[in-house]
């Protein structure tokens, strides 16, 4: 005997069964286990390194300039964590982005691109450092996006080939920016807030805006969350990867001129473990490295909470090794917290915990691809499985 059933799934659009929303609220870790609790354990985090610089440094930590000092340094990383931010929501990495914000602060700052800046104007410079970066980032994101290079193989390739560039076309030598009003403009203040910070407040601005508000956004969380989920929902998968690596070279152009204006140079050595820094506030502040969950707001505290530690330690006059040991141990509480969080709404497979949504990451859209079509599987020209509305016997 033989009967028929309609099966259904939420794969393509809609939120699956049991996926969380964006308030983080629905889940079993509740809403701390949400983006409300990740940012305010951000906050709390901060204020306790805050707390102890006020202790042990006193009125040199809390003076106004040391805060501007903290803001300037934090300003450039944190472009650079922004686009990183949008790479690894997508389910990439990008280890070339040190290597790109010293190529571009070259290219920008030779010779002949000064000449073309005093001929016309400083703007050639920015537009010269924009487009190496955005540059460079589309071909990491060809060789990885279509070439189906890994893609740490292949930013790796580029964070090599990129500095071994820059150092010949500076032949090994430090460039010095000679227009004097680019160097004003950038390194001016408005209303006593650096540019360098108004400019890494409107990169994260434009960023959270980009992630949360717009369909490329919501793409983003999908292909991080399940691929191949992305793909049968009608996403095309290879080219927003593409457009995802050329993001992140973008942003490596916009802090090649912030550090151009802050140490008036172009200079291969610029950018020097950036890749590190950039993942490790991106981690902190709530992103997963597997994709599919992350946000702009978090990375800004990451980012924030990093530097404020160096200060920390280099106003107490502790030495780099020991600065280094507790940025290790920061970043590996912060990865075992997201599993213990992760555990909380399901758990990673591995960890023998019941398996989640691909979606249930927080900051992703409610109606993103959430997993697989059921029955189907995940592996790239695999048989789908049965589809919303077939039939079975």
């Amino acid at each position: 005997m033989t009967g028929s059933t309609t099966a259904t799934t939420g794969a393509a659009a809609g939120t699956s069964p049991g996926s969380a929303t964006n308030d983080g609220g629905s889940g079993g870790g509740g809403i701390m286990a949400g983006p409300i609790g990740r940012n305010l354990g951000l906050v709390v985090g901060l204020a306790i390194l805050c707390a102890v610089g006020l202790i042990t440094a006193g009125d040199r930590f809390a003076d106004i300039d040391n805060v501007l000092t903290i803001l300037r340094l934090a300003a450039v990383i944190g472009v650079v964590s922004i686009g990183m931010t949008f790479v690894i929501i997508g389910g990439g990495i990008d280890l070339s982005v040190g290597a790109l914000v010293a190529l571009s602060s070259v290219w920008a700052t030779t010779l002949a691109t000064q000449a073309m800046a005093e001929d016309f104007h400083w703007i050639v410079m920015v537009f010269t450092a924009l487009v190496v970066g955005a540059g460079a980032g589309l071909v990491n994101g060809i060789v990885i996006a279509y070439g189906r290079l890994v893609a740490f193989i292949a930013t790796l390739a580029m964070l090599v080939s990129a500095r071994g560039l820059a150092e010949i076309i500076a032949n090994r030598r430090t460039q010095i920016v000679q227009d004097r009003d680019f160097l004003s403009f950038f390194s001016g203040d408005v209303l006593g807030v650096p540019t360098l910070v108004i400019i890494w407040a409107l990169v994260s601005l434009a960023g959270w805006v980009l992630l949360n508000r717009t369909t490329f956004g919501r793409h983003t969380f999908a292909v991080g969350g399940n691929a191949e989920a992305a793909r049968l929902a009608g996403i095309r998968v290879q080219r927003h990867t593409l457009k995802l690596y050329v993001l992140s070279g973008l942003t490596c152009g916009i802090a090649a001129v912030m550090i151009m204006a802050r140490t008036t140079t172009g200079s291969s050595t610029h950018g020097t473990l950036y890749e590190l820094d950039a993942i490790a506030a991106v981690v902190i502040g709530g992103t997963l490295l597997i994709g599919g969950r992350g946000t702009i707001v978090g990375t800004v505290f990451g980012v924030l909470i990093f530097q404020t530690l160096r200060n920390v330690f280099t106003l107490n006059n502790l030495s780099s090794s020991a600065q280094a040991v507790a940025t290790g141990v920061i970043i590996v509480l912060a990865v075992l917290l997201q599993m213990r969080l992760a555990e909380g709404r399901g758990g990673f497979p591995w960890l023998g915990g019941r398996s989640s949504p691909t979606s249930s990451g927080e900051g992703g859209p409610t109606g993103a691809p959430s997993g697989a079509v059921s029955g189907g599987s995940a592996v790239p020209g695999a048989p789908g499985g049965d589809r919303p509305g077939g039939t079975t016997t």
